[in-house]
This record gives C-alpha cells, structure tokens and sequence, in this order.
C-alpha cells in the first residue's frame, strides 16, 4: 500500500554563498519532488539566509532529504516543520478590476479577509494580502466571485517554529 503524500514545510539556515540554494533545490530535484513554494532572504545576520520550501511527500523519504541537507556544507540548521507548532505567511500582490457597482461587493471582501488596496487607479485596484497557504486561495476564490484578476504575484511561505 502506498504512503499518503504529506504537504511539508521544510526551514533551512544556510552561509549565504554562492550555488548553496542550487545545491539545496537539486537535492529535492534528485529525488524527484517539485518544490512547490519557495522563500529565501538573508536573516539579522547577513552572512546567514533562512530559506523556507514547502513540497507534498512521503515522511519517510522526505526524512532521507532533511538528513541529506544536513550534510551540505553551506547548511547550518534543518528543521521539517510538519506537525509541529508553527507560524506561517505568504505574500499575494494581486490587480483587480472591479466592474462598475460591484465596489461594494470588493470592500466586502477585502474587510472579510483583511486585505487590504495599495492603491487605487480608476476601476483597477492593487490590493495586498498575507497569510497562509490555505488562506490565500480562499481570498482569491472570493475576489474572482467579485472582481477581475488582471495579474498576480505570490511569495514563498515564510516560516518559522514557534517556541
């Protein structure tokens, strides 16, 4: 019987050199898993950077990856967030336009959600929102019920275990 496929969170301190994210998307890359989000910046420090990845897979391999980053040598740190006490966030910039006496029927939305229009340019508002994963595709499956997408961007995941 086949293992479920599991969404991870995967949370990497790493030297902040040269080919260390390259070393670390081709050992995901090797095995065979897409990385389905990505986010990498530098910390406080700024030789060091936290790279967060999510990706759905089998616990046990995935347990064989995390051990394999380990042994790179530009990795500091690894932890598998999955199931584990967490915060989450992802970015989601996104242009609407929004057909005429449909106004309300958008601010309705952005109040639900807590998103909120950076700015506003005749009919097509720019509008920014943050929060999970599952969060995301619940404001973009209201907004699209209300409102045009004429573009979007969407960040990796950050994350970050909670102690």
């Amino acid at each position: 019987m086949k293992t479920p496929l599991q969404r991870h969170i995967i949370t990497i301190l790493l030297d902040n050199e040269v080919g260390a994210l390259a070393r670390v998307a081709g050992l995901f890359a090797a095995r065979g898993y897409n990385i389905d989000s990505l986010s990498v910046a530098a910390t406080a420090d700024p030789s060091q950077s936290r790279l967060t990845l999510t990706t759905d897979g089998d616990a046990r391999i995935l347990e064989q990856v995390v051990n394999q980053l380990r042994k790179l040598v530009d990795v500091l740190e690894v932890e598998d967030l999955t199931g584990q006490s967490h915060l989450e966030s992802e970015l989601l910039i996104i242009n609407v336009r929004c057909p005429q006496g449909q106004s309300d029927a958008v601010d309705a939305c952005l109040y639900r959600h807590r998103a909120f229009p950076v700015a506003v340019n005749g009919d097509v508002s720019s509008i920014q929102f943050a929060g999970t994963g599952k969060a995301v595709r619940a404001f973009l499956d209201d907004i699209e019920a209300v409102a045009e997408v004429l573009v979007l961007a969407r960040s990796g995941t950050a994350a970050l275990h909670l102690h």
